[in-house]
Protein backbone atom coordinates (compact mmCIF):
# COMPACT_ATOMS: atom_id res chain seq x y z
CA UNK A 1 0.00 0.00 0.00
CA UNK A 2 3.36 2.34 -0.69
CA UNK A 3 2.25 3.10 -3.57
CA UNK A 4 -1.20 4.63 -2.71
CA UNK A 5 0.27 6.83 -0.02
CA UNK A 6 2.66 7.76 -2.10
CA UNK A 7 0.59 8.83 -5.17
CA UNK A 8 -2.07 10.74 -2.10
CA UNK A 9 1.03 13.05 -0.61
CA UNK A 10 1.92 14.21 -3.76
CA UNK A 11 -1.90 14.82 -4.34
CA UNK A 12 -2.47 16.51 -0.94
CA UNK A 13 0.79 18.68 -1.38
CA UNK A 14 0.35 20.49 -4.26
CA UNK A 15 -3.24 21.05 -3.14
CA UNK A 16 -1.66 22.40 -0.19
CA UNK A 17 0.91 24.88 -1.71
CA UNK A 18 -2.27 26.34 -3.81
CA UNK A 19 -3.96 26.59 -1.08
CA UNK A 20 -1.34 28.87 0.73
CA UNK A 21 -0.70 31.13 -2.41
CA UNK A 22 -4.36 31.82 -2.45
CA UNK A 23 -4.57 32.14 1.88
CA UNK A 24 -1.39 34.78 1.17
CA UNK A 25 -2.50 36.17 -2.10
CA UNK A 26 1.05 36.31 -3.09
CA UNK A 27 -0.17 35.73 -7.04
CA UNK A 28 -3.00 38.61 -6.94
CA UNK A 29 -6.73 38.14 -6.67
CA UNK A 30 -7.23 36.21 -10.46
CA UNK A 31 -4.25 33.24 -9.62
CA UNK A 32 -6.85 30.23 -10.21
CA UNK A 33 -8.56 31.57 -13.16
CA UNK A 34 -4.73 32.48 -14.98
CA UNK A 35 -3.28 29.28 -13.68
CA UNK A 36 -6.86 27.48 -15.20
CA UNK A 37 -6.71 29.03 -18.67
CA UNK A 38 -1.93 28.27 -18.13
CA UNK A 39 -3.30 24.32 -18.06
CA UNK A 40 -6.05 24.74 -20.79
CA UNK A 41 -4.58 26.58 -23.31
CA UNK A 42 -0.78 25.72 -22.88
CA UNK A 43 0.24 22.74 -20.27
CA UNK A 44 -2.59 19.98 -21.10
CA UNK A 45 -2.48 20.35 -25.10
CA UNK A 46 1.49 20.03 -25.02
CA UNK A 47 1.19 16.86 -22.39
CA UNK A 48 -1.09 15.05 -24.40
CA UNK A 49 0.63 16.11 -27.84
CA UNK A 50 4.05 14.70 -26.17
CA UNK A 51 2.25 11.38 -24.46
CA UNK A 52 0.80 10.66 -27.89
CA UNK A 53 3.40 11.35 -29.78
CA UNK A 54 5.34 8.98 -28.05
CA UNK A 55 3.26 6.14 -26.93
CA UNK A 56 3.72 3.03 -28.92
CA UNK A 57 -0.38 2.57 -29.75
CA UNK A 58 -0.20 -1.13 -29.90
CA UNK A 59 0.01 -1.24 -26.12
CA UNK A 60 -3.48 0.80 -25.88
CA UNK A 61 -5.67 -1.23 -28.12
CA UNK A 62 -6.80 -3.73 -25.70
CA UNK A 63 -9.84 -4.89 -23.75
CA UNK A 64 -8.91 -2.30 -20.79
CA UNK A 65 -9.26 0.48 -23.81
CA UNK A 66 -12.83 -1.29 -23.68
CA UNK A 67 -13.74 -2.13 -19.76
CA UNK A 68 -12.39 1.68 -18.90
CA UNK A 69 -13.48 3.76 -21.49
CA UNK A 70 -16.78 2.28 -21.57
CA UNK A 71 -17.35 2.26 -18.01
CA UNK A 72 -16.58 5.91 -17.99
CA UNK A 73 -18.63 6.92 -20.68
CA UNK A 74 -21.92 4.73 -19.52
CA UNK A 75 -21.59 6.44 -15.88
CA UNK A 76 -21.37 9.82 -17.45
CA UNK A 77 -24.37 9.45 -19.54
CA UNK A 78 -26.37 7.96 -16.41
CA UNK A 79 -25.23 11.45 -14.64
CA UNK A 80 -26.10 13.38 -17.94
CA UNK A 81 -29.46 11.81 -18.14
CA UNK A 82 -30.70 12.16 -14.21
CA UNK A 83 -29.21 15.99 -14.33
CA UNK A 84 -31.43 16.77 -17.12
CA UNK A 85 -34.31 14.64 -16.15
CA UNK A 86 -34.59 14.48 -12.75
CA UNK A 87 -32.79 17.39 -11.58
CA UNK A 88 -33.46 19.99 -14.68
CA UNK A 89 -29.87 21.28 -14.80
CA UNK A 90 -28.91 23.04 -18.13
CA UNK A 91 -27.04 21.56 -20.38
CA UNK A 92 -23.44 22.65 -19.23
CA UNK A 93 -23.86 22.32 -15.61
CA UNK A 94 -25.22 18.43 -16.77
CA UNK A 95 -21.84 18.28 -18.86
CA UNK A 96 -19.55 19.07 -16.01
CA UNK A 97 -21.24 16.70 -13.67
CA UNK A 98 -20.96 13.82 -15.58
CA UNK A 99 -16.90 14.24 -15.91
CA UNK A 100 -17.21 14.52 -12.34
CA UNK A 101 -18.86 11.36 -12.40
CA UNK A 102 -16.44 9.48 -14.37
CA UNK A 103 -13.48 11.69 -15.65
CA UNK A 104 -10.56 8.85 -13.67
CA UNK A 105 -7.29 11.05 -12.34
CA UNK A 106 -5.36 8.63 -13.95
CA UNK A 107 -2.54 11.00 -14.68
CA UNK A 108 -1.35 12.60 -11.15
CA UNK A 109 -2.60 9.51 -9.41
CA UNK A 110 -3.16 6.77 -11.47
CA UNK A 111 0.50 6.82 -12.80
CA UNK A 112 1.82 6.41 -9.29
CA UNK A 113 -0.32 4.13 -8.15
CA UNK A 114 0.21 2.18 -11.30
CA UNK A 115 3.60 1.72 -11.03
CA UNK A 116 3.73 1.60 -7.41
CA UNK A 117 0.59 -0.64 -6.93
CA UNK A 118 -0.27 -2.54 -10.01
CA UNK A 119 3.63 -2.80 -11.02
CA UNK A 120 2.80 -2.12 -14.53
CA UNK A 121 1.95 1.79 -15.79
CA UNK A 122 0.45 0.11 -19.36
CA UNK A 123 -3.18 -0.75 -17.29
CA UNK A 124 -3.30 3.71 -17.19
CA UNK A 125 -2.44 4.11 -21.01
CA UNK A 126 -5.43 2.83 -22.73
CA UNK A 127 -8.04 5.02 -20.27
CA UNK A 128 -5.47 8.13 -20.90
CA UNK A 129 -6.06 7.53 -24.57
CA UNK A 130 -10.41 7.26 -24.25
CA UNK A 131 -10.38 10.45 -21.73
CA UNK A 132 -7.95 12.06 -24.06
CA UNK A 133 -9.03 11.20 -27.85
CA UNK A 134 -13.03 10.36 -27.09
CA UNK A 135 -14.94 11.53 -23.70
CA UNK A 136 -13.11 14.96 -23.57
CA UNK A 137 -13.40 15.86 -27.31
CA UNK A 138 -17.08 14.99 -26.84
CA UNK A 139 -17.55 17.10 -23.82
CA UNK A 140 -15.44 20.15 -24.59
CA UNK A 141 -17.55 20.16 -27.45
CA UNK A 142 -20.58 19.83 -25.92
CA UNK A 143 -19.57 22.94 -23.64
CA UNK A 144 -18.19 24.81 -26.61
CA UNK A 145 -21.44 25.06 -28.79
CA UNK A 146 -24.06 25.19 -25.71
CA UNK A 147 -22.33 27.99 -23.88
CA UNK A 148 -21.78 29.66 -27.06
CA UNK A 149 -25.41 29.16 -27.56
CA UNK A 150 -25.93 30.82 -24.34
CA UNK A 151 -23.64 33.89 -24.93
CA UNK A 152 -25.39 34.42 -28.34
CA UNK A 153 -28.38 33.58 -27.18
CA UNK A 154 -29.25 32.09 -30.84
CA UNK A 155 -29.34 28.96 -32.41
CA UNK A 156 -25.93 26.45 -33.49
CA UNK A 157 -25.13 26.64 -37.09
CA UNK A 158 -23.48 23.56 -38.87
CA UNK A 159 -20.31 25.66 -38.81
CA UNK A 160 -20.05 25.73 -34.82
CA UNK A 161 -20.86 22.24 -34.69
CA UNK A 162 -17.73 21.71 -37.23
CA UNK A 163 -15.46 24.21 -35.92
CA UNK A 164 -15.96 24.16 -32.36
CA UNK A 165 -13.60 20.98 -32.00
CA UNK A 166 -11.09 21.85 -34.23
CA UNK A 167 -10.47 25.23 -32.83
CA UNK A 168 -10.19 23.61 -29.09
CA UNK A 169 -6.69 23.10 -27.32
CA UNK A 170 -7.05 20.23 -25.81
CA UNK A 171 -8.62 18.42 -28.91
CA UNK A 172 -5.99 19.99 -30.89
CA UNK A 173 -2.98 18.74 -28.82
CA UNK A 174 -4.00 15.48 -28.74
CA UNK A 175 -4.99 14.83 -32.40
CA UNK A 176 -1.13 15.96 -33.15
CA UNK A 177 0.40 13.88 -31.42
CA UNK A 178 -1.86 11.13 -32.36
CA UNK A 179 -0.99 11.98 -36.21
CA UNK A 180 2.38 11.90 -35.16
CA UNK A 181 2.25 8.38 -33.39
CA UNK A 182 0.62 6.88 -36.09
CA UNK A 183 3.23 8.37 -38.91
CA UNK A 184 6.09 7.39 -36.17
CA UNK A 185 7.61 10.75 -36.79
CA UNK A 186 10.04 11.93 -34.05
CA UNK A 187 10.35 15.79 -33.42
CA UNK A 188 14.13 17.02 -33.04
CA UNK A 189 15.32 17.24 -29.68
CA UNK A 190 15.25 20.93 -29.56
CA UNK A 191 11.89 21.27 -30.57
CA UNK A 192 10.56 17.98 -28.25
CA UNK A 193 12.01 19.06 -25.42
CA UNK A 194 10.43 22.61 -24.64
CA UNK A 195 6.62 21.06 -25.30
CA UNK A 196 8.02 18.22 -22.93
CA UNK A 197 8.16 20.88 -20.09
CA UNK A 198 5.56 22.45 -20.93
CA UNK A 199 3.67 19.28 -20.59
CA UNK A 200 5.19 18.66 -17.55
CA UNK A 201 3.11 21.72 -15.96
CA UNK A 202 -0.01 20.35 -16.87
CA UNK A 203 -0.21 18.18 -13.51
CA UNK A 204 0.74 20.44 -10.78
CA UNK A 205 -0.65 23.39 -12.51
CA UNK A 206 -4.29 21.42 -12.33
CA UNK A 207 -3.01 20.75 -8.47
CA UNK A 208 -2.40 24.78 -7.42
CA UNK A 209 -5.25 25.97 -9.81
CA UNK A 210 -7.47 23.03 -7.86
CA UNK A 211 -6.02 24.15 -4.05
CA UNK A 212 -6.20 27.79 -5.20
CA UNK A 213 -10.48 27.21 -5.87
CA UNK A 214 -10.42 25.76 -2.02
CA UNK A 215 -9.03 29.14 -0.77
CA UNK A 216 -11.98 30.90 1.25
CA UNK A 217 -14.81 28.86 0.38
CA UNK A 218 -16.56 26.14 2.51
CA UNK A 219 -16.57 23.11 0.46
CA UNK A 220 -20.27 21.69 0.64
CA UNK A 221 -21.34 24.77 2.30
CA UNK A 222 -25.41 24.81 2.17
CA UNK A 223 -26.82 27.66 -0.31
CA UNK A 224 -23.24 27.39 -2.48
CA UNK A 225 -22.87 23.96 -3.36
CA UNK A 226 -24.90 21.67 -4.97
CA UNK A 227 -24.81 19.17 -2.74
CA UNK A 228 -27.38 17.01 -4.66
CA UNK A 229 -25.32 16.86 -7.66
CA UNK A 230 -21.90 16.50 -5.77
CA UNK A 231 -23.80 13.23 -3.81
CA UNK A 232 -25.11 11.65 -7.07
CA UNK A 233 -21.58 12.34 -9.06
CA UNK A 234 -19.97 11.11 -6.27
CA UNK A 235 -21.91 7.68 -5.84
CA UNK A 236 -21.40 7.15 -9.46
CA UNK A 237 -17.72 7.98 -9.42
CA UNK A 238 -16.55 6.17 -6.12
CA UNK A 239 -19.27 3.09 -6.43
CA UNK A 240 -20.99 2.65 -9.22
CA UNK A 241 -18.27 2.98 -11.41
CA UNK A 242 -15.81 0.17 -9.94
CA UNK A 243 -18.66 -1.87 -9.73
CA UNK A 244 -19.60 -1.76 -13.34
CA UNK A 245 -15.83 -2.17 -14.36
CA UNK A 246 -15.69 -5.22 -12.05
CA UNK A 247 -19.04 -6.70 -13.78
CA UNK A 248 -17.80 -5.90 -17.49
CA UNK A 249 -13.97 -7.25 -16.93
CA UNK A 250 -15.43 -10.69 -14.67
CA UNK A 251 -18.24 -11.55 -16.78
CA UNK A 252 -17.88 -10.01 -20.53
CA UNK A 253 -14.06 -10.58 -20.29
CA UNK A 254 -13.46 -13.04 -18.09
CA UNK A 255 -10.58 -11.52 -16.33
CA UNK A 256 -9.26 -12.79 -12.96
CA UNK A 257 -6.49 -12.27 -10.87
CA UNK A 258 -4.59 -9.23 -11.64
CA UNK A 259 -5.93 -7.81 -14.60
CA UNK A 260 -9.26 -7.66 -12.49
CA UNK A 261 -7.75 -6.07 -9.47
CA UNK A 262 -5.91 -3.56 -11.50
CA UNK A 263 -8.81 -2.57 -13.87
CA UNK A 264 -11.10 -1.76 -10.48
CA UNK A 265 -8.57 0.21 -8.91
CA UNK A 266 -8.38 2.42 -11.68
CA UNK A 267 -11.99 2.38 -11.60
CA UNK A 268 -11.63 3.77 -7.95
CA UNK A 269 -9.09 6.76 -8.52
CA UNK A 270 -10.70 9.84 -8.01
CA UNK A 271 -12.64 12.53 -10.06
CA UNK A 272 -9.30 14.25 -11.93
CA UNK A 273 -8.99 18.11 -11.52
CA UNK A 274 -8.89 18.47 -15.15
CA UNK A 275 -12.97 18.63 -14.95
CA UNK A 276 -12.52 21.86 -12.60
CA UNK A 277 -10.04 23.42 -15.39
CA UNK A 278 -13.07 22.75 -18.08
CA UNK A 279 -15.38 24.08 -15.63
CA UNK A 280 -13.39 26.97 -14.69
CA UNK A 281 -12.67 27.94 -18.69
CA UNK A 282 -16.46 28.02 -19.06
CA UNK A 283 -17.19 29.16 -16.11
CA UNK A 284 -20.05 26.72 -15.14
CA UNK A 285 -20.25 24.03 -13.12
CA UNK A 286 -17.32 25.07 -10.91
CA UNK A 287 -18.47 23.96 -7.70
CA UNK A 288 -19.88 20.49 -8.75
CA UNK A 289 -16.55 20.48 -10.12
CA UNK A 290 -14.64 21.46 -7.34
CA UNK A 291 -16.49 19.65 -4.45
CA UNK A 292 -16.59 16.36 -6.44
CA UNK A 293 -12.91 16.21 -6.88
CA UNK A 294 -11.99 16.96 -3.38
CA UNK A 295 -14.64 14.36 -1.98
CA UNK A 296 -13.70 11.41 -4.28
CA UNK A 297 -10.23 12.20 -3.56
CA UNK A 298 -10.40 11.68 0.63
CA UNK A 299 -13.06 8.76 -0.44
CA UNK A 300 -11.26 7.09 -2.93
CA UNK A 301 -8.13 6.13 -0.32
CA UNK A 302 -10.71 3.91 1.76
CA UNK A 303 -12.07 2.13 -1.49
CA UNK A 304 -8.84 1.28 -2.98
CA UNK A 305 -7.84 -0.16 0.43
CA UNK A 306 -10.76 -2.37 0.30
CA UNK A 307 -10.54 -2.93 -3.21
CA UNK A 308 -7.13 -4.12 -2.16
CA UNK A 309 -8.00 -6.40 0.54
CA UNK A 310 -10.88 -8.06 -1.87
CA UNK A 311 -9.03 -8.65 -4.97
CA UNK A 312 -5.27 -8.46 -4.43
Amino acid sequence: MSGVAQGFTVIFILIAVGYVLGRTGVLGPDAQQVISRLVFFVFTPALLFHSLSTTDLGAIFSPTLVIAGGSAFIIGAVYFVIARVVLAREIPEATIGALASSYVNSANLGIPIAIFVLDDATFVAPLLLFQIMVYSPIALTVLDLTVLRDAARGRITLRDSVIAPLTNPIVLGGVAGLALSVADVRLPTAVSEPITMLGNASVPGALLAFGLSLTGVSVLRKGDSPRRDVALASVLKMVAQPLLVFTLAYLVFGERGHDLFAQVVIAALPTAQNVLVYATRYQRGEILARDTALVTTLASIPAIVVITALLA
